[in-house]
């Protein structure tokens, strides 16, 4: 019987440096744009205007001893969904960007071992591009599936991009907005026991045209304005793209048991800040179950109470009316002696 595959596409490459430091590279090729030892650069920073066509060269190096078969593709960049993470559309998807204004010379190619192999590319950009950001991808993939055992065998592709950020010449709008604010507390399960914990969510978005680097920080004010929770959260995109939304979370750790506050998440970046808020409230379950449950009965009493003075001030029952009863005429004799 064959095995079942489950193919994984490694191209989505969300751990890609954003910093200059080096190619993208997966200990077994490289991708880069080619440059002088005097202008190395580790991803394509492009410029261009609508209607303008750029050229460029792409280069693939096999770090190992043995020949590698590559398809080469343009791609669109975005966000993933967990994380926020720096990620490119695989070959199957549909292109909007840069995965469908860039056209390589070669789509296929073998490079031998310890050797690079380079490949022309020409960018065009449409007339009626939008102005702002277009980031995206020149990716190397490797078609070949690697297997693993088991019942369920599985197949990886694995995939290396050198990044592409391109501009296209027109206003720059940044802009971001915050939304979806909810506080979820995590019970113990006895009351007493454990630290108070909730789980922040938020949902980001970039609703401008250029890339932006967040800063975001949660703050959290309980009765009377004490402040309960304030703090820059490190867990946000280092890049978050053009028209991308991302729903992240955070922990909340030594929440009161007992409180009624609002939390509030505000995110700027270049030019741009925006806040939204969401309410808790926070009540120890055994207490507020025996209020509950007090209140409940209290209640009760009270109907049956009210139920009773109303049957006591009741009018009684009118007693039923005798009918009179016809009296018999008697008859009576007289005489005279």
């Amino acid at each position: 019987m064959r095995k079942p595959y489950a193919f994984l596409l490694a191209a989505l490459l969300p751990l890609w440096p954003a910093a200059p430091a080096h190619a993208a590279d997966n200990g077994s090729w490289s991708v880069y744009p080619v440059a002088s030892k005097l202008a190395a650069r580790p991803y394509f920073t492009l410029s261009a205007g609508p209607g303008q066509t750029l050229t460029d060269e792409v280069a693939v190096h096999n770090r190992t001893g043995r020949p590698l078969a590559f398809r080469l593709y343009a791609a669109d960049a975005y966000n993933t969904a967990r994380d926020g993470g720096f990620a490119v559309r695989t070959a199957g998807e549909r292109m909007r960007g840069v995965g469908a204004w860039a056209a390589l010379a070669r789509t296929r190619i073998t490079v031998p071992g310890h050797r690079t192999v380079t490949v022309p590319f020409t960018l065009r950009v449409p007339v009626g591009a939008e102005p702002g950001d277009h980031p995206g991808a020149i990716v190397a993939l490797d078609e070949r599936t690697g297997t693993g055992g088991g019942d369920l065998a599985l197949g990886v592709r694995r995939a290396v991009g050198a990044r592409v950020y391109l501009r296209v010449g027109g206003p720059e709008l940044p802009a971001l907005s915050v939304g979806q604010v909810r506080v979820s507390r995590h019970r113990p399960p006895l009351p007493g026991l454990g630290a108070g914990t909730a789980t922040v969510s938020y949902t980001l978005r970039n609703t401008g045209n250029v890339t932006l680097s967040p800063r975001v920080e949660l703050k959290a004010r309980g009765l009377f304005g004490r402040t309960l929770l304030d703090r820059r959260l490190t867990r946000v995109p280092a890049e978050l793209l053009p028209g991308q939304r991302v729903r992240l979370t955070e922990t909340w750790r030594g929440m009161p048991r007992f409180d009624r506050g609002e939390v509030t998440v505000t995110a700027s970046a270049r030019d741009t800040r925006e806040s939204a808020s969401a309410g808790f409230l926070v009540l120890p379950w055994l207490p507020a179950a025996l209020v509950f449950a007090v209140a409940a009965l209290t209640g009760a009493l009270l109907v049956r109470a009210r139920r009773a003075r109303a049957r006591r001030s009741a009018p009684g029952r009118p007693s039923r009316r005798e009918r009179p009863r016809p009296s018999r005429r008697r008859s009576s004799r007289s005489g005279r002696p």
